[in-house]
């Protein structure tokens, strides 16, 4: 390409501040006249960000503040316009999933986020052996979303997965039987006991209904201290649940039973688990506790999914899903009234990712 000088422009961008002081680097940037295709080239200028207007390690420095911080606070710490913190951080985010690489998953973990209300659904996939979410993507929770995530990884690297871990959504399982047949499907175990816990509420909602007077009072705003973990309630909680499961006995039953079904996790043998199962439903008889008949109904038709956790190439670290929804919900709340999605989807796919 024949090229010849044309002229030059002075810049002002903005860089690293050094102390309470913004520092601002007056350049000059040449401008190129191409005779071949007549056309004015810019110089390319490798230290600039995206946005020519600011320092690439300047830009860096914004994306790192906001995995901690909302665009606003930030824009006001350091005097930018709203939209400039936004286009910064998202240079920063693809330049981190651009220094990840491609995936190549061996264990999935697939779950849904709802990103407004009006069930409009999005699914996010991740790596359970590198902890890390991979896509985000889909129009709702369907099979031809599910599909979607597929085709994106490729025909090669669907054949790899061994373990796709999911919850008893049928879309979910139906695209992974069909593009992957060889991966083993485990029902994650948090979406499990969230399953039961419903069953618990609804029972002490019928209840409360039931009673009147004085044993009704043990009952009222009770919900989270019956679905909480024992270890985590302390001093008037503790001291409600007691006087709770001492004066209501289906309550109590329904409790315990609830505490003791996150054991079936702990076998290494199908045939255990399956006795454990069977002995832990037995239970239900006489009980009259209607909604976790249901549930056991339930675990009898996905038991496949559940059992397969017994085997030893299935054990992975299933809090990671649980986790990662955490922090996902944590984002979506500082993103509050953001529309952007694909903002969101940087954020999703960046979030475990380690700081440039």
């Amino acid at each position: 390409m024949h090229r010849s000088f044309y002229d030059r422009a002075r810049r002002q961008v903005r860089d690293l501040s050094s102390g309470p002081f913004r520092i601002v680097l007056d350049i000059e940037v040449r401008r190129i006249h191409c005779r071949q295709c007549c056309a004015v080239k810019r110089e390319r200028l490798s230290f600039l960000a995206d946005n020519p207007f600011y320092t690439q390690r300047f830009a860096y420095y914004v994306g790192r503040r906001c995995r901690s911080a909302t665009i606003k606070d930030i824009a006001e710490e350091l005097r930018l316009d709203w939209d400039a913190v936004k286009e910064l951080d998202k240079q920063y985010m693809r330049a981190q999933l651009k220094l990840a690489g491609t995936p190549g998953p061996r264990a999935i973990g697939i779950d849904e986020i709802s990103i407004r209300k009006g069930h409009t659904y999005r699914i996010v996939v991740s790596d359970l052996i590198r902890h890390r979410p991979i896509w985000f993507g889909g129009q709702d929770r369907s099979e031809a979303s599910m599909d979607e995530f597929y085709r994106f990884l490729g025909e090669k690297k669907a054949k790899k997965i061994r373990l796709a871990v999911m919850d008893m959504w049928r879309a979910f399982g139906t695209s992974t039987r069909r593009n992957a047949p060889q991966a083993a499907i485990l029902f994650d175990k948090f979406h499990v006991l969230r399953h039961l816990g419903k069953a618990l509420d609804t029972i002490r909602k019928r209840e409360y209904s039931r009673l009147e007077g004085k044993p009704r009072t043990f009952i009222k705003g009770q919900k989270y201290t019956l679905l909480a973990h024992p270890q985590n309630l302390t001093g008037s909680a503790r001291k409600n649940l007691k006087l709770l499961l001492a004066a209501n006995k289906r309550l109590n039953t329904a409790y315990v039973l609830k505490e003791s079904f996150g054991q079936l996790w702990d076998y290494s043998s199908e045939t255990w688990a399956r006795k454990f199962f069977e002995n832990w439903r037995a239970q239900l008889k006489w009980q009259r506790l209607k909604p976790y008949e249901d549930f056991a109904d339930m675990i009898e038709r996905h038991w496949d999914g559940i059992a397969a956790y017994c085997k030893p190439e299935n054990k992975v670290s299933l809090g990671f899903v649980e986790g990662l929804n955490n922090k996902i919900r944590v984002l979506q709340r500082r993103a509050y009234g953001l529309r952007d999605e694909e903002y969101l989807r940087l954020k999703v796919l960046t979030c475990m990712l380690p700081k440039l």
